[in-house]
């Protein structure tokens, strides 16, 4: 089983990336753009549930992703080159960053009331979570491809 391992946590890895590839370009796409179409008095009570909801969606695969890229620095399988693992998480900290001094705050802020600039802002934003979530998705599908030469 431990020969496996690496295989194992590569695979995690690559689920949980693909998995929030997905997410993310859903939220880019359609979820946040919508958010200008809620009334304004109704977004508060709309963001609070979307935020509440939301966690149980994208907390999983974004914490399996962070803990097995954390491994993939000492336990890659053969063709997984080191850089590849630690590019993967410079992306991760991008990500993560991005969602903590910028997402996070416009969505607390519009859980207290309207504001189309917060809204125009998550959107544009985003694309910053997006980008790099899009790359960290190349980067697992090669690291897999590379195992399996």
């Amino acid at each position: 089983m431990t020969d496996r391992l690496p295989h194992l946590i590569l695979l995690a890895h690559a689920a949980a990336t693909l998995v929030m590839v997905g997410v993310i370009w859903f939220v880019q796409v359609i979820h946040y753009p919508l958010l200008a179409e809620v009334a304004p008095a109704d977004l508060p009570r709309y963001e609070r549930e979307h935020t509440r909801r939301a966690a149980w969606v994208i907390g999983p695969p974004m914490l399996l992703e962070l803990a097995t890229g954390i491994l993939l620095l000492w336990l890659s399988p053969a063709g997984v080159a080191p850089w590849q693992a630690v590019a993967g998480l410079v992306l991760l900290a991008v990500v993560w960053a991005s969602t903590q001094l910028v997402q996070v705050p416009c969505h607390t802020r519009l859980s207290r009331e309207f504001d189309a600039a917060c809204v125009r802002r998550l959107v544009a934003t985003n694309w910053v979570r997006t980008t790099a979530w899009s790359l960290r998705g190349l980067l697992v599908l090669w690291m897999c491809r590379d195992t399996l030469a």
